[in-house]
C-alpha cells in the first residue's frame, strides 16, 4: 500500500496530507455496477461532486429557492462573535467537508480578532480543492496556518483522532449531516466526538423541518440547475464507463417523504429503454417511470437534534436561527 502523499509550501504555513490512496475509477465502476443492478436502482451521492457537479452545486447555492446557504450565512454573519464568545477560545479550527471554505471565513475572522494565530484543519475529499481554498485563505490571513487532509470523512476523522491538539472548535456546516442515513449520522458524530477533548465544541449546521412546499421547491428550482446537477451523474457514467444514458429520457424528481422527514432525490426514466455500459459489459433495462435513487436529505426538529447530540457524546448547549427560522446552527459541547 502506498504511503499518503504529504506536500508543503516553502512558507511552511500549509501542509496537505493526501489520504486518498485507492483507485477512484475502480471504486466508481464497482459502485455503479452495484447500484444499477440492485433491486431498487440507486447511485451514491458522493459521485455527484465531480468538477462540473461541484460547480453546479455552487450555482444551486445562489438560487432563490435554495435558502439553506443564505440562511446559514445570515446566522454566521450575525452571531459568529456570540458563538465564539460562548466557548473557551480555541487555537484549532477543524472543518469537515470544507469545500471552498467561504462560510468558514466568518468564523476564522472572528477567531483572529481575538488571537494572533490559528491552526485551521480542513478535511475534504478533493486535494486540489483543498489546495486552492487554502492558498486563498493564507493570502487573506497572515496569522493562519493550515494542516489539511484530503480524505473521506471517516478516514480523516480516524487520522485526526490519533493527534493531540489544543482547545478545538469543529465545524460541520451546510446541513451536510442531513445527507447521512440516521445510523450513519450517529456513527459520524461518534467519530467526531473521539477527535474532540472534553469541553471542545462542534458547530453543527442543520436544516429544519418545515412546509413541504418550501422543501420541495428548494430541490426543484425553476431554472433547472438542480435537475442538471442530478443528471450530471449520468453524464459522468457515460464518460467514465462508455455508457449511453440519453439525458432527455430521464428527469429529476425531488419529493418530501413526510414519514421519514427527508427529501428523496431521483432521476426517473421517461420511457422504457435499455442503457449499455460498455466498460462494464452491462445492459440495464428501465421501465417507464422507474427511478434511480441518488440522494436523501433529512430534516430535523430541535428535539431530534438534541437527541442526536446526547446519543453521540455531546450536549446541545445553544441554537441560533436565521430570521425566518428555516435553518439552525447548533453548538454541541463534547460531554463526559
Amino acid at each position: 500500500m502506498s504511503q499518503p502523499e504529504l506536500s508543503r509550501t516553502h512558507e511552511n504555513r500549509l501542509v496537505i496530507h493526501n489520504l486518498v490512496i485507492r483507485d477512484p475509477l475502480a471504486d466508481f465502476a464497482e459502485d455503479i455496477r452495484r447500484g444499477l443492478t440492485a433491486p431498487a436502482k440507486h447511485l451514491f451521492p458522493r459521485y455527484l461532486y465531480d468538477e462540473l457537479g461541484s460547480q453546479l452545486f455552487e450555482a444551486i447555492c445562489l438560487l432563490p429557492e435554495y435558502y439553506l446557504t443564505r440562511a446559514e450565512n445570515e446566522i454566521l454573519a450575525r452571531h459568529a462573535a456570540e458563538i465564539i464568545g460562548s466557548i473557551e477560545l480555541p487555537n484549532t479550527l477543524i472543518e469537515m467537508g470544507s469545500g471552498s471554505a467561504s462560510k468558514t471565513r466568518l468564523v476564522i475572522e472572528t477567531l483572529l480578532r481575538a488571537q494572533r494565530e490559528l491552526l485551521f484543519v480542513p478535511v475534504d475529499i478533493s486535494a486540489s480543492a483543498l489546495e486552492r481554498s487554502s492558498r486563498v485563505l493564507l493570502q487573506s490571513y497572515p496569522g493562519l496556518r493550515i494542516e489539511a487532509y484530503a480524505a473521506e470523512y471517516f478516514t480523516g476523522l480516524a487520522e485526526l483522532a490519533k493527534r493531540k491538539r489544543g482547545r478545538t472548535l469543529a465545524l460541520f456546516l451546510g446541513s451536510n449531516i442531513s445527507n447521512f442515513e440516521p445510523a450513519e449520522a450517529i456513527a459520524f458524530l461518534k467519530s467526531m466526538r473521539e477527535v474532540l477533548a472534553l469541553g471542545d465544541a462542534l458547530l453543527l449546521g442543520v436544516d429544519l423541518k418545515k412546509d413541504r412546499r418550501i422543501l420541495e421547491a428548494a430541490y426543484n428550482d425553476s431554472l433547472g440547475v438542480t435537475a442538471a446537477f442530478s443528471r450530471n451523474m449520468l453524464v459522468r457514467i457515460n464518460r467514465a464507463l462508455d455508457a449511453d444514458f440519453d439525458l432527455p429520457a430521464f428527469r429529476h424528481r425531488a419529493i418530501f417523504n413526510e414519514t421519514d422527514s427527508r427529501i428523496e432525490i431521483y432521476v426517473e426514466s421517461l420511457r422504457r429503454q435499455t442503457v449499455v455500459l460498455r466498460k462494464l459489459e452491462l445492459q440495464i433495462e428501465f421501465e417507464e417511470g422507474e427511478r434511480i435513487h441518488t440522494e436523501n436529505s433529512y430534516k430535523y426538529d430541535l428535539e431530534g437534534i438534541k437527541l442526536l447530540a446526547l446519543e453521540t457524546g455531546f450536549a446541545c448547549e445553544q441554537t441560533w436561527f436565521d430570521e425566518q427560522k428555516r435553518f439552525s446552527s447548533n453548538l454541541l459541547k463534547a460531554a463526559g
